[in-house]
């Protein structure tokens, strides 16, 4: 149960610092963190929690990720539902807490695109589906084998959270004008409930595309690098 808890914590935090980062602090009326500064959020969220409850669960805080270490050999099948599950249930806490913020705003309507994921209309930069689908695959290997080589036994102790905190910066530096950046099913799924809509509708992509790679990422890992 611990761990379940501790993905649940984290993913909330992640989606919480992350998304709470674009939709409150982007583009602030005069001076806004802009891209930089949600792609610092996002990992510095992984980072911090990764030290906090890396530990206890492995900090995943993304089902891609959970999906990755089990391809690579390095998680257990049974594991996976429920700790899917409890990403999930953190995600949606978060996307619900940010939903209750903002709209305790004076001048609230509505909460627009709720730093969702999308592609063609929906994507920041009008992309396509395919090329949507073709980033999210790419980002998503690179980052498992950040985590898979970075958490190996051979690599330097203790660095891992680093690596990885900033392996997910650099993958939203390049990505946010594409998709707004997923990567994480959890996170895409838990926006697009609260957006709705074509949101709800395109969150398809940000999963298959994540799990896709991911999985692509565990097997090369474990055929080429995993072992000398």
């Amino acid at each position: 149960m611990k761990k379940y808890v501790a993905e649940l914590f984290g993913t909330f935090w992640l989606v919480f610092g992350g998304c709470g980062s674009a939709i409150f602090a982007a583009r602030y009326p005069e001076l806004g963190i802009g891209f930089v500064g949600v792609s610092l959020a996002f990992g510095l969220t992984v980072l911090t929690m990764a030290y906090a409850v890396g530990h206890i669960s492995g900090g995943h805080f993304n089902p891609a990720v959970s999906f990755g270490l089990w391809a690579g050999g390095k998680f257990s099948a049974k594991e996976l539902v429920p700790y899917i599950i409890s990403q999930l249930i953190g995600a949606v806490l978060a996307a619900a807490a940010l939903y209750f913020i903002i709209s305790g705003k004076s001048d609230f309507t509505d909460i627009g695109g709720f730093a969702s994921n999308g592609y063609g209309e929906l994507s920041p930069g009008g992309y396509s589906m395919t090329a949507a689908f073709v980033a999210e695959f790419l980002l998503t290997m690179f980052f498992l084998l950040i985590i898979l080589g970075s958490t190996n036994e051979r690599a330097p102790k203790g660095f891992a959270p680093i690596a990885i905190g900033l392996g997910l910066t650099l993958i939203h530096l390049i990505s946010i004008p594409i998709t707004n950046t997923s990567v994480n099913p959890a996170r895409s799924m838990s926006q697009a409930l609260f957006a709705g809509g074509e949101y709800l509708t395109q969150s398809w992509l940000f999963w298959v595309a994540p799990i896709a790679g991911a999985l692509v990422a565990g097997l090369l890992h474990k055929v080429f690098f995993d072992k000398e």
